[in-house]
């Protein structure tokens, strides 16, 4: 039998994999499932990206890069943060990874020490506790209810920093509940970590361009300037390009931060693929039509979901501000018997029955730190979306008092 470290004893796989994966396999059966597990596009790339890395592939010898990316890759990135945030940064302050979730591991793993507490508000990204656990560090959940937007205030954030807290994480638009900072929010935020020298940032800001409601998003680096020396930002092609599947992430931070990311990746995965970094090129410098076409649609879907989610009695949702999910509050569901007679005690019982019973696949609460809730994507077509809200009207009015 193989020996497998200790330190993934304390470590849960993607909550949102799982869930995907629960509901290929009913699928398989024969079932007709609608999979609102995964937060993935349903369009294709931008036709100007795919051909710009095929081209390159055909005519180029694609060989290894530089392991923090190609230099014309991070001039890029230099100009996309100048030109859409107004925040200058040196090729040396920009790291490319393979996806903003490798991103985080490198940082993390260049900066947490056993113990380290690292600040994520819940509900937080379902990877970020479990990645702070493989460097032996302690996740902080402090609970941002509905009542505050799923926002985290002043007031929570200096309860929780002590003398050991290293990092700071915010996701904004936010993974799952959508929520937004204003540059208000953040500059108060921005306030109590003047007082914390020691605590780090991390502003993950890959659903920039997801964002609804005519809303303006603010970087955490634009609103706090003067944190710049120990805040990363944390950025991706996956959201706004429907590049998931290329795999590539970037970073922008303090110059030591980004050498020790580098020198991971240099002992780890090398650098991204070549093809890869060519079309993350092409998708900042061309044209960002589709990017605007993109958001539109996801707030129609936005719009879709959150009426029919108000015509089912039982359940709450406040209208996301941005990213593309809907995260439901259900805890008027808890307590209830189903028709076979069990009783749902918490909102992993909760999706479990949606997925049995309504064939809908959505991930529980309790994987992003704040229950009772759970999460459905909406970046999947209208008639998807329209079909699996009248599944779970149909399968939540099946249960009783």
């Amino acid at each position: 039998m193989s020996h497998i470290a200790s330190r993934l004893s304390a470590v849960k796989p993607s909550a949102s994999m799982a869930v995907s994966q629960a509901a290929k396999d009913l699928a398989a059966t024969g079932v007709d499932v609608i999979d609102l597990g995964l937060g993935e596009p349903d369009f294709p790339a931008p036709a100007h990206i795919t051909e710009a890395a095929f081209e390159a592939a055909r005519c180029e010898r694609m060989l290894y890069t530089a392991s923090l990316g190609t230099p014309d890759l991070r001039k890029s990135i230099a100009g996309k943060f100048k030109r859409e945030n107004g925040l200058d940064y040196a090729i040396d302050e920009i790291a490319v990874a393979n996806g903003a979730k490798q991103i985080i591991f490198n940082a993390l793993m260049a900066t947490v020490e056993a113990g380290d507490e690292v600040i994520l508000p819940a509900p937080y990204f379902v990877s970020y506790p479990e990645m702070v656990k493989l460097f032996d560090g302690v996740p902080v959940t402090p609970a941002c209810p509905a009542a505050a937007g799923f926002r985290l205030t002043p007031e929570v954030l200096e309860n929780a920093i002590t003398e050991k807290t290293r990092w700071l994480f915010l996701n904004m638009p936010g993974n799952p509940s959508g929520a937004v900072y204003s540059e208000a929010q953040l500059k108060a935020l921005g306030a109590v970590l003047a007082k914390h020298p020691g605590v780090m940032i991390l502003s993950d800001e890959i659903y920039e361009h997801i964002i609804f409601d005519g809303r303006k998003f603010v970087s955490f680096g634009t609103a706090c300037p003067d944190l710049r020396d120990r805040t990363l930002i944390v950025n991706g092609m996956s959201k706004a390009y429907a590049m998931t599947g290329w795999r590539v992430g970037y970073a922008a931070g303090p110059k030591d931060l980004i050498k020790a990311m580098g020198t991971i990746q240099s002992q780890s995965c090398t650098s991204v693929s070549a093809p890869a970094q060519i079309a993350a090129r092409a998708a900042l410098e061309g044209p960002q039509e589709d990017v605007s076409k993109f958001c539109a649609a996801f707030e129609r879907r936005r719009n879709l979901v959150v009426e029919g989610i108000a015509r089912i009695d039982a359940l709450t949702l406040d209208p996301p501000e941005g990213a593309f999910y809907a995260y439901i509050g259900c805890a008027a569901l808890i307590g209830a018997k189903t028709p076979s007679g069990q009783t749902l005690e918490d909102d992993v019982a909760v999706a479990k029955y949606l997925l049995e019973v309504g064939h809908v696949a959505a991930v529980p609460g309790t994987a992003y730190g704040l229950s009772p809730f759970f999460r459905i994507s909406t970046a999947t077509s209208e008639d998807a979306l329209a079909e699996a809200v009248k599944r779970i009207g149909v399968a939540v009015a099946e249960l009783r008092p």
